[in-house]
């Protein structure tokens, strides 16, 4: 099924299109006697106002993974998959309160650069090649792989097509501009993302209720499914492996939102670009609030798919067209896309738009982040360290635009992944427990040796997969399957942070004989002092998601 494109949708889109490279080409101008400095291309010149900043942390947050990769989820196993939305508006306190303070305080370009600060190069560069792979060869490549999946599918574009195009839109302004244009064009691509994903949201709603609008539609598909608006599953759901139960709230997601939110390079890059500290911390709460529409956005349209394509009244009103590509078991990431087909003229050119500012922002954010870390910590370290500020930028677009290749390289070999974003949680989850235990333990505990993150940091996967493939397989025949179950991977990440932890502890402790490192962070109270206005915006944060919690908790 490819969705017919009207004049005014080609005119909505090139309009959307027009704009944002506008924007981005004219922020990225060279101004009249003043010669781009590192600081400019990869802090934004430290100038970025709080809406600039919340804006940029949802536009690079929200992709393709989440318009497709999460209303797959939503409408596979429904409301249960925000958890990682709302409880990342709670991560976002926790991060603006405790991490950037230190962060911002020390002054730092990118995170291996504090992992330098803190620990040593060594492990710096473990961590820079590391990341850099991973944003190329997993969120690189599977943004353009499933970005090129919604186009093809809404419009019958070849994905390679659809990929080359993604990709030099992306590159268009973000390279030769740095943060400065990203930043500054992820604000007009969130206004795009939240009003297009609204329009769909809406639409889907009110096909549902039969033209009787949003709130009724809401009505609608709670009341045909109820069981996709169960937050908390329990153990006889067939999707509590991907979603364990309370175990969702106090065990292993914590690791994936806290090392997403708190030591992602092209999520944090745009708090170190922030004019201060409190400007920082204004953004982080923009961002936190927004965090609690996205998943209206982005699993509402998911879960009404589901109920539509099981409700034969309503797919006989839709028509003969509503049977082609149709979503279902091992083919859920075909619902957003599908959803799009029933939009009418206009507004399904206002909500590709969406879709597309999510991919390009997402696109142009983990580039960025590429190319700084790679200038900073590889080149800048390595190859050139007395490199003037143009080598210096002019090496930052270089390996950006060679990421990006590589990525356009690998995207189309992505074939077959149903449910992506659980894909991806999946797999990130194996190396993010190790990160985030390095990075607690080197923040707020001066007895954490280098010695002992480097360990703490390379065990920490052998032990993720040993849950992981591990314990069960093992016991299986030996009459030990009880005392070895097969973990929900959520829980693996939990128990392996956890191990990582008490590993660096014991290393550290040996190694120190119980004093403090040389490299450990003084902390103050003074430190992590926030203001009126943040500690009342984060109270009425907590506040809605415990009413959203107690309303949809079973």
């Amino acid at each position: 099924m490819v969705t017919e494109f009207g004049f005014i949708d080609y005119v909505v889109f090139t309009a959307y299109a027009v704009l944002i490279l506008g924007v981005g080409l004219w922020v990225s101008r060279e101004k009249d006697g003043h010669q781009k400095n590192a600081e400019d291309y990869f802090l934004a010149s430290k100038s970025l106002p709080w809406w600039a900043i919340g804006s940029s942390l949802i536009a690079a947050n929200i992709s393709a993974e989440q318009f497709i990769g999460m209303s797959g989820s939503g409408f596979a196993l429904g409301l249960a998959i925000a958890s990682y939305e709302w409880m990342a508006a709670f991560t976002l306190i926790i991060v603006g309160k405790y991490f950037l303070p230190i962060f911002i305080e020390k002054g730092i370009y990118t995170i291996p650069e504090f992992v330098e600060k803190r620990f040593s190069t060594n492990l710096k560069t473990i961590l820079a090649i590391f990341w850099i792979a991973l944003y190329i060869f997993v969120n690189l490549t599977t943004v353009l792989y499933l970005g090129g999946l919604a186009i093809e599918t809404i419009l019958g574009v070849d994905m390679i097509y659809a990929i080359i195009g993604l990709a030099l839109f992306s590159a268009a302004y973000s390279l030769y501009g740095g943060l400065s244009a990203v930043a500054w064009t992820d604000v007009i691509q969130v206004v795009f993302l939240v009003l297009g994903g609204l329009v769909t949201t809406y639409l889907a709603l009110n096909t549902v209720s039969d033209g009787a609008g949003m709130w009724q539609g809401l009505k609608t598909i709670y009341e045909a499914a109820p069981d996709r608006f169960v937050m908390i599953l329990d153990e006889s759901n067939p999707e509590y492996m991907n979603l364990p139960g309370i175990g969702v709230l106090v065990g292993g997601l914590w690791v994936a939102n806290i090392y997403y939110w708190g030591f992602n390079q092209y999520i944090i890059q745009r708090t170190l670009a922030a004019k201060s500290l409190r400007e920082a911390q204004k953004g982080i709460l923009l961002a936190g609030f927004l965090k609690l529409v996205i998943p209206l956005i982005v699993v509402v349209p998911g879960i009404a798919a589901y109920v539509i394509i099981n409700d034969p009244v309503i797919m006989a009103r839709l028509g003969v067209s509503a049977m082609e590509n149709l979503p279902g078991i091992g083919t859920a990431d075909r619902a957003y896309p599908w959803l799009l087909h029933f939009l009418p003229s206009g507004l399904k050119g206002l909500a590709f738009a969406a879709l597309a500012a999510a991919i390009v922002s997402s696109l142009a954010s983990m580039l960025n982040s590429t190319s700084t870390i790679f200038t900073m910590d590889i080149y800048k370290q390595y190859i050139n360290k007395n490199a003037d500020d143009r080598t210096t930028v002019n090496v930052g677009r270089l390996s950006g635009g060679i990421a990006l290749l590589i990525a356009v390289i690998m995207a189309p070999l992505l074939g077959g992944i149903d449910q992506a974003f659980q894909f991806i949680q999946e797999y990130t989850g194996v190396v993010s427990p190790g990160i985030l235990a390095v990075f607690i333990l080197g923040l707020f505990w001066k007895k954490t040796t280098n010695k002992a993150a480097i360990w703490g940091a390379l065990l920490s996967i052998p032990i993720a997969m040993f849950f992981k493939v591990g314990p069960k397989s093992w016991a299986v025949g030996s009459g030990m399957e009880s005392i070895f179950p097969t973990l929900p991977w959520m829980d693996q990440m939990g128990y392996t942070a956890v191990l990582s932890m008490l590993l660096i502890v014991a290393i550290s402790l040996l190694q120190n004989k119980g004093n403090n490192d040389a490299k450990g962070i003084p902390l103050t109270k003074e430190l992590f002092k926030t203001s009126p206005l943040f500690n009342i915006c984060s109270f009425a944060i907590m506040i809605i998601l415990v009413v959203v919690y107690a309303v949809f908790w079973k």
